[in-house]
C-alpha cells in the first residue's frame, strides 16, 4: 500500500520532481528488494511469510499474502529489475520531458500490483491485483497520449487482457464455490473435481493466455512496443507478461491431470512458441524482434509449467529466471541504441563510435544466453527443459519435445538476426526484404557515446546470466525452493552446466546447428513467410472481433435510440409496471 501511495503521489506531483521522481520510486522498490533478501533464508528453508487482514468477510474477501519459494523468486525479479528500470529511466528521459513524474508513479503502482499478484493467497485478491496490472499497463502503454498508435495499442492491450480477466474471474468463482474456499493453498492442497471445475479451469486458462500473450491473443504484445523502452523492458519481459505463466505454474501440479488442462496448455504453448519465433525472424525493428521473441519464450514456459510434473516444474522455474535476466538486458540495450542513434531499424544500424564496448558486450552475453549457448544460464535452463521431456512421464512427450527443439531453433535464429542486425560491422544490415517498410531507410552516420549509468543496468543483468551460467549451482537453492513450493514432489537437486553426453546435449547441438543454418536462410524465410503469415497473425482475429462488436453496437443503438418519444415513453411505462411484479 505504501508503494501505491507513493506512486499516486508522484502521478499527482506534476512536473515538480522531474527525474528525481525515478529516484524516489526506485528507492521504495529497492527497499522491497532488500526486505525479500533479508527474509530469503527462512523462506528457502520452507518457512513462508504469511499475513492475514480481513477486508470484506461477507463475500470471503480478505487480504491474505503469502511469500513462499516461488513468490520469493517473483518478488526478487519484480523488485530487483524494477529498481534497475527506475535508474535506467532517469537516464533515458531528459529532465525537461513532459510527464516523467507520472510515468515514474505509474511504474511504482504497477510494481505494487504485480507484487500483489505474486503474493496473493486468496483468489479474489489475486483478481483485484491482476486487474490493477491491466489498468496500469494501459496507462503506461498509452503514456504518450498524443500518439494515436500509443492510444490504439493501449486500447488493444486492455481489451484483450481485460476480457481474459473477466473470464478468469468467472473461473475463480466456479472453482472456489466447488472447493468451498478461495484460499489458494487450501484449494491446491485438496483440488476439487467435476464438470464445474473443468469449465472453471478453461476460464482461468483463458485469462492466463490473454495476459501472457498466448496464441491467438498475442497480437497486443508486439503492438505495445510503442511504449517507451523502460516500460517495455519492465512490463513486457520480466513482470506483467509473466502473470499468466505464474498462474499456470501455481495451478498445474494440482490440476494438471484434469481435462482439458494439460492438452490445452501444451497445445497453445507450442503453437505460441513456434508462431512467435517465426514472426521474430521477419522483423526489422529491434523491439519487435524482442517482442515476438518474448511471445515465443512465454509459450516455452507454458509448455514447461503446464505439464505439471516435478521435472518440468524445475525446468520452468529455471527458464523463467533466465528469461527475465537476458530479455530485460536486451530491451535495455535496445533502448540505449534507439536513444543514441535515433533508430531501431537493423537496416540502418551497424556503425558506432567509441564508447560502445560495454553495451555491445552486455547485449552479446544476454543474446547468447537467449540462444542457449554453453557457459550462459540460458543454456542451463534449456538443458533442464530438454531433460524434463526426455525422461519425464508425459503423454506424447516426443511430440512436445520435437516442438520445443523446433522452437529453440527459431530462438537461435532470431537471436542471430538481432545481434547481427544491431552490431554487424559495416554501415547496414544486409538481408532480404522480409517485411519492408514503405519508406527507404538510411544508415546511421553517427551514434552518441552512451553514459555508463545508462547501460550499467543491462550490464549487471548480463553479468548475472554469465555468472549463473558458469556456476549454475549458485541458483540451485532458489530454483528448487521455488519449484518445491509449487509441487511437493520436487526434491532438492543441483543445477549443473555439464550432465555428460546424453540426449539433451545432442538436442542442444542440433538446435545450435540448425539455428545457425537458418540464420543464412533469409530468402527462404521470406518466401515461406508469405504463405504462413496469416494463420499465425492474431491481429486478424482482434480486428474481426472489434469490427463485429462495433456492428452489433451500431444495430443495438439503432433499435434502442430510435428517436421516437412514444417508444421511449412506452419502454419506461412497461419497465415501471413489470419490475415491481418481478421483485
Amino acid at each position: 500500500m505504501i508503494q501505491v501511495g507513493i506512486g499516486l503521489a508522484l502521478v499527482a506531483s506534476g512536473e515538480r520532481l522531474r527525474r528525481w521522481s525515478f529516484a524516489l520510486a526506485g528507492a521504495t522498490t529497492l527497499a522491497i528488494f532488500g526486505w525479500a533478501v533479508a527474509r530469503s533464508s527462512g523462506i528457502l528453508d520452507g518457512n513462508p511469510v504469511v499475513e492475514h487482514r480481513s477486508w470484506v468477510p461477507e463475500i470471503g474477501l480478505s487480504v491474505d499474502l503469502r511469500v513462499d519459494g516461488f513468490s520469493l523468486l517473483m518478488v526478487l525479479l519484480v523488485a530487483g529489475i524494477g529498481t534497475l528500470i527506475q535508474l535506467y529511466a532517469s537516464q533515458y528521459f531528459s529532465a525537461s520531458r513532459e510527464g516523467i513524474a507520472r510515468l515514474a508513479g505509474l511504474l511504482a503502482v504497477f510494481t505494487a500490483a504485480m507484487l500483489g499478484v505474486v503474493t496473493a493467497s486468496n483468489l479474489l485478491l489475486l483478481y483485484v491485483a491482476w486487474e490493477l496490472t491491466s489498468v496500469t499497463s494501459y496507462l503506461l502503454v498509452g503514456w504518450n497520449d498524443r500518439d494515436p498508435r500509443a492510444r490504439a495499442s493501449a486500447l488493444q492491450a486492455i481489451l484483450i487482457t481485460g476480457t481474459g480477466g473477466l473470464a478468469m474471474l468467472g473461473g475463480f468463482v466456479l472453482i472456489g464455490s466447488a472447493a468451498g474456499t478461495y484460499d489458494i493453498p487450501t484449494l491446491l492442497a485438496a483440488p476439487p473435481t467435476g464438470t464445474q471445475v473443468q469449465v472453471g479451469l478453461v476460464l482461468v486458462l483463458l485469462g492466463a493466455f490473454t495476459k501472457s500473450a498466448q496464441w491467438p491473443f498475442s497480437s497486443w504484445l508486439p503492438g505495445a512496443m510503442v511504449a517507451p523502452t523502460p516500460v517495455s523492458a519492465f512490463l513486457h519481459s520480466a513482470t506483467m507478461v509473466k502473470a499468466g505463466v505464474y498462474l499456470v505454474a501455481r495451478f498445474a501440479p494440482a490440476f494438471g491431470d484434469q481435462l482439458p488442462w494439460r492438452p490445452l496448455v501444451l497445445t497453445v504453448g507450442l503453437i505460441t512458441m513456434l508462431a512467435g519465433g517465426w514472426r521474430a525472424l521477419r522483423q526489422y525493428d529491434l523491439k519487435r524482434i524482442l517482442a515476438f521473441g518474448t511471445v515465443s519464450q512465454l509459450g516455452f514456459m507454458m509448455v514447461l509449467f503446464g505439464a505439471g510434473t516435478p521435472e518440468a516444474t524445475v525446468a520452468g522455474v529455471a527458464v523463467l529466471l533466465a528469461h527475465a535476466l537476458f530479455k530485460a538486458a536486451l530491451f535495455l540495450v535496445t533502448g540505449v541504441i534507439d536513444h543514441e542513434t535515433g533508430t531501431r531499424d537493423i537496416r540502418a544500424l551497424g556503425g558506432y563510435g567509441p564508447g560502445w564496448l560495454g553495451p555491445k558486450l552486455a547485449a552479446i552475453a544476454a543474446g547468447l544466453s537467449m540462444a542457449g549457448i554453453p557457459l550462459l544460464f540460458g543454456f542451463v535452463a534449456k538443458e533442464a527443459a530438454y531433460e524434463a521431456y526426455v525422461h519425464g512421464e508425459i503423454a506424447n512427450s516426443a511430440v512436445v519435445l520435437a516442438g520445443l527443439v523446433a522452437g529453440s531453433v527459431l530462438t537461435f535464429a532470431y537471436t542471430g538476426r538481432l545481434l547481427l542486425g544491431a552490431f554487424r560491422p559495416g554501415p547496414a544490415f544486409e538481408g532480404p526484404p522480409l517485411e519492408p517498410e514503405p519508406e527507404p531507410i538510411e544508415p546511421i552516420e553517427h551514434a552518441h557515446r552512451p553514459a555508463v549509468a545508462f547501460w550499467a543496468p543491462a550490464a549487471l543483468l548480463s553479468t548475472i546470466t554469465v555468472v549463473l551460467g558458469v556456476f549454475p549451482d549458485l541458483a540451485s537453492d532458489l530454483v528448487y525452493a521455488a519449484a518445491g513450493s509449487l509441487d511437493p514432489e520436487v526434491h532438492h537437486g543441483h543445477l549443473a552446466l555439464w550432465h555428460g553426453l546424453g540426449t539433451a546435449l545432442y538436442l542442444s547441438l542440433l538446435t545450435i546447428t540448425c539455428g545457425a543454418l537458418l540464420i543464412g536462410g533469409g530468402r527462404l524465410i521470406a518466401r515461406a513467410g508469405r504463405v504462413l503469415r496469416s494463420p499465425f497473425d492474431g491481429n486478424d482475429l482482434y480486428g474481426a472481433c472489434l469490427k463485429g462488436l462495433n456492428l452489433v453496437a451500431d444495430r443495438v443503438t439503432g433499435v434502442v435510440q430510435s428517436g421516437s418519444l412514444p417508444t421511449y415513453t412506452g419502454v419506461i411505462l412497461v419497465t415501471a409496471t413489470l419490475l415491481p411484479g418481478l421483485a
